[in-house]
């Protein structure tokens, strides 16, 4: 069995406070002093607490949200985690006056111990205090085994536990720690069990995820439905089942489903990089540009000043632009270019940026030479980048992919493609959707060589010289790149009331317009737009009622 270290007492526990207020120092600190705590370490920075992690491993840390000067709170804490200075078993209690829905939220996903309104009052920060340390000393044990992923002994010893009457206050503590041991272990079925036994007496939230959980990996679809669709209802299980139910579905490859999902989630806790990540890659997947644009720029913002910043995320934002401006109108493509460019301009200007991003920079000037219609340029500038090497990052070499594929050079960016896809890991949430991004990529790259903005220049080439089939088939490939895209949709229509009406529409055509119908039913239209679409919409709907 696994040895477990002595347990510290009270005057050997390491204490940091990180607050930008004196007060809250004071308050603090003579609340632990009378609990027996004498190693009580102050920061009033994210600076100063970071250079005090460095030197010393602290058992219990308190952390503001309103810390002024360089990070908040929130930002200390994920840094912290990311650089193993709080583990399992570290005591993170979190401070903050602000209790909005999304930063509860956010915080709450982080696992502190626990999390205190501000203002405190010192005689219930020594009651609250003294409760923590039973707690976490009678769970000493369960917790260390835990983090060092022994679960069946963390299992010996909660089992242990359940028999000590004393801790009768701490019984759900523990049997929550059993529920995670049975589903790290991947036994589904005794998770399920005990999950079921443990919801007949309490009707906790992580009872009834868990009991989810279990359900969906044993694959009894009918029972987990019944069970989410009542946890959604409930404010305590929403943001966990919203969680749980994307990755399900990403598991069973309904990826439009899955994005759907993960984007409600998204607005329960906006701040969250990783959740912002997933709609990101969703996006692309599900071929929502307008969203994967979003998503790169709230990453952008939520990541600045935390250990995730970095000029990169500005472009990834760039990057995201361009493709979402190669599916607009000129007026909205040349505004968002506008912008775009500005952002180039103090990226470049940002430090070491110019040098740092030197070829990745060069290649979106390609891509934005391009959008601007200047093609003969930007090929000229893609020919040093010529040969299809891989870079070292996902995203710099599928812009490269982008590059060579939207100034003609189709082998190269076919190439490069497929030597990327030797590089993901497909384990992960983000490598599972990459992989299956590839390869849709690959699929379309191949059989697609324009953006939807140049397919639509010339479908409307050949609509006005009357030759609407080729308009039809150049409509529904920008349809394929760029589902959500009303004007496109409506295009299509335009196009498909003609052939209706001249020759009858094909089972093909006849897909293609009530695939038309449903993107536009569900898409919110200007007034001219809902006009044409149901001038359209009656056209068609005439026209088939004569052939039928």
């Amino acid at each position: 069995m696994i040895k477990i270290p002595a347990q510290k007492t009270n005057s050997e526990l390491n204490v940091l406070i990180i607050d930008g207020q004196a007060l809250v120092h004071s308050v603090v600190k003579a609340a632990l002093l009378d609990v027996g705590m004498k190693n009580i370490h102050s920061a009033y920075n994210a600076y100063s607490a970071l250079n005090l992690c460095e030197k010393t491993s602290f058992d219990m840390i308190l952390i503001a949200f309103d810390v002024k000067c360089d990070k908040d709170g929130f930002n200390i804490l994920e840094e912290m985690k990311h650089k193993g200075f709080i583990t399992k078993t570290t005591i993170v209690i979190f401070l903050s006056a602000d209790t909005s829905q999304g930063l509860v939220n956010c915080v709450m996903e982080m696992e502190p111990t626990d999390f205190w309104v501000k203002p405190l009052d010192r005689q219930k920060v020594v009651k609250r205090i003294g409760q923590i340390l039973l707690i976490e000393k009678k769970l000493y044990a369960l917790r260390y085994c835990f983090e060092q992923e022994e679960y069946a002994t963390a299992i010996y010893y909660a089992e242990r536990q359940l028999k000590d009457e004393s801790l009768v206050l701490y019984f759900p503590h523990i049997n929550r720690m059993i529920g995670r041991c049975l589903f790290n272990l991947k036994e589904y079925q005794g998770a399920q069990e005990f999950y079921e036994k443990l919801a007949q007496v309490d009707d906790y939230a992580w009872i009834q995820v868990g009991l989810a959980s279990t359900l969906l990996k044993l694959n009894k679809i009918d029972e987990a439905t019944l069970l989410t669709d009542s946890l959604l209802k409930r404010e305590d299980t929403k943001f966990a089942i919203y969680d749980l139910l994307a990755e399900h579905h990403l598991e069973q490859e309904n990826f439009k489903l899955a994005y759907e999902i993960i984007q409600e989630a998204t607005k329960l806790a906006p701040r969250s990089i990783e959740r912002n990540k997933k709609s990101w890659n969703l996006a692309r997947l599900n071929h929502d540009r307008l969203g994967q644009y979003i998503a790169t720029k709230n990453i952008a913002k939520y990541a600045k000043n935390s250990i995730h910043d970095s000029p990169k995320l500005t472009l990834d934002m760039i990057r995201s632009g361009i493709d979402l401006a190669a599916t607009l109108p000129e007026s909205e493509a040349n505004k968002l270019t506008a912008d775009i460019e500005s952002k180039i301009e103090r990226l470049k200007q940002s430090f070491g940026a110019a040098s740092e991003l030197g070829e990745q920079l060069d290649i979106v000037n390609v891509r934005l030479l391009n959008l601007c219609v200047d093609k003969k340029q930007a090929e000229k500038a893609m020919q040093i980048h010529l040969k299809a090497q891989m870079l070292t990052n996902f995203e710099d070499n599928l812009d490269k992919v982008k590059a060579f594929h939207e100034v003609g050079m189709w082998e190269q960016s076919m190439q490069l493609l497929d030597n990327m896809k030797e590089y993901v890991d497909n384990d992960s949430f983000t490598g599972k959707v990459l992989t299956e991004y590839l390869e849709q990529e690959s699929k379309e790259r191949q059989d697609i060589r324009y953006n939807p903005k140049e397919l639509g220049e010339m479908a409307s080439v050949h609509y006005k010289n009357r030759r609407y089939k080729p308009a039809y088939n150049l409509l529904r490939q920008a349809s394929q790149l760029s589902p959500s895209n009303a004007n496109i949709s409506i295009s299509l229509l335009k196009v498909l009331a003609i052939i209706a009406e001249e020759s009858g529409l094909t089972d093909e055509e006849r897909e293609e317009f009530e695939s038309c119908i449903d993107i536009l039913s569900s898409s919110q239209l200007t007034e001219n737009q809902q006009t044409a679409l149901n001038g359209y919409q009656e056209r068609i709907e005439e026209s088939l009622k004569v052939t039928e």
